[in-house]
C-alpha cells in the first residue's frame, strides 16, 4: 500500500491509558495504518494490553526492548516501519477518527507538503481547546508550536539522524522538527482539534520542567548550523536570571555530551555528505 500511515506508539508505564490510544487508532475512517507499539522495558502490564490488540487486528505490531528513553523507542519503531508517512503518537494521547484520513488527503494534494498537524484539544483534568500560534519558522527556532503528533513522510525523516537521544529530559520532538523542516518547506495546520492530548497532575514535562533549560541550550548546540545567527538573541529571549552561556559550555564539556556527540558523529558526517 503507497500510502501506508505508520503509527508509532512509544510505551513507558502508561499502560492504564494505553486502551483508550489504541481504541483511537481503531476507529480511524482511513483503514491503511499499521500501529507500531515499542514497550521501553515498562514494568506495568503495557506487554499483555499490546498483545491483546494484536491479536485482535493484525494492523498491530508489538516490539518490546530495554528502556531507552523516549527519543530511542520513537526511532526503534519508526526503522522497523513499512508506511509512507509517520505519525508519532503517545500512549497516553488520542487522536480524532478522521486524523489519518484528512492529514492523508493534505500530503496527496499538496506533494510538495513536508509536514501536516492539527489543533490540539486538552482532556483529563484540564480540558478545552489549546491556544497554540500558525506555524512560523523563525518562530520554531524559538518555540515549539507543532505537537509531535504531526504526519511527515518517512523519506523525510530519513534524510536525518532521527530523534537525537541526548534529549534525554524531553523536547525531542522539537529538536526533531528543526532537523527536518527548511525556511522554505510547506507546514499544513489542519483547521480542526483532532489531537488530543492527555493532561495529568503528574505528567513526564512536569516532572522534567527543571531540566528544560538545559535541554533548550542542547538544541542550540544540535543545531549550530542554524542558530549561530541567532545565538544571542535566543538567550535573550529566554533571559529569565539564568545564565545560559555558562550552562552552555557546561554542557558543552561534560563527559556524557562529548561522548554522545562522538557517537553521532558519523551520522551527522554521512548526512552532510548526502546533503
Amino acid at each position: 500500500m503507497n500510502d501506508l500511515v505508520s503509527i508509532i506508539v512509544p510505551c513507558f508505564n502508561q499502560a492504564e491509558y494505553l486502551a483508550e490510544t489504541l481504541d483511537s487508532v481503531l476507529a480511524q475512517t482511513y483503514p491503511h495504518w499499521e500501529c507500531i507499539i515499542v514497550n521501553d522495558g515498562s514494568p506495568d502490564n503495557t506487554e499483555e494490553i499490546a498483545i491483546k490488540y494484536c491479536n485482535s487486528d493484525n494492523r498491530f505490531i508489538y516490539y518490546y526492548k530495554n528502556n531507552g528513553g523516549l527519543a530511542d523507542t520513537r526511532n526503534y519503531g519508526i526503522r522497523r516501519s513499512h508506511g509512507k508517512y509517520i505519525l508519532p503518537l503517545d500512549s497516553d494521547d488520542k487522536i480524532a477518527s478522521t486524523y489519518l484520513e484528512k492529514a492523508v488527503k493534505c500530503h496527496i494534494e499538496n506533494p510538495q507538503l513536508k509536514l501536516v498537524y492539527t489543533k490540539v484539544m486538552h482532556f483529563g483534568v484540564i480540558e478545552g481547546e489549546c491556544n497554540m500560534p500558525k506555524y512560523n519558522y523563525d518562530r520554531l527556532l524559538h518555540m515549539n508550536h507543532i505537537v509531535c503528533t504531526c504526519m511527515y513522510k518517512r523519506e523525510d525523516y530519513d534524510k536525518t539522524i532521527g530523534y537525537n537521544p541526548n534529549m534525554i529530559y524531553g523536547l525531542e520532538d522539537w529538536d526533531f522538527l528543526i532537523s527536518l523542516l527548511d525556511p522554505n518547506d510547506l507546514v499544513i495546520q489542519i483547521d480542526e482539534p483532532l489531537f488530543f492530548y492527555r493532561q495529568k497532575e503528574c505528567s513526564m514535562i512536569t516532572q522534567l520542567k527543571p531540566k528544560q533549560n538545559e535541554m533548550r541550550l542542547r538544541i542550540i548546540h544540535n543545531h549550530l548550523d542554524v542558530y549561530q545567527d541567532l545565538l544571542l538573541n535566543f538567550l535573550e529571549y529566554y533571559d529569565n536570571g539564568i545564565d545560559y552561556k555558562a550552562l552552555y559550555f557546561k554542557i558543552c564539556s561534560s563527559y556524557a555530551y562529548r561522548l554522545g556527540k562522538l557517537l553521532l558523529k558519523p551520522l551527522l558526517w554521512m548526512r552532510r555528505l548526502l546533503s
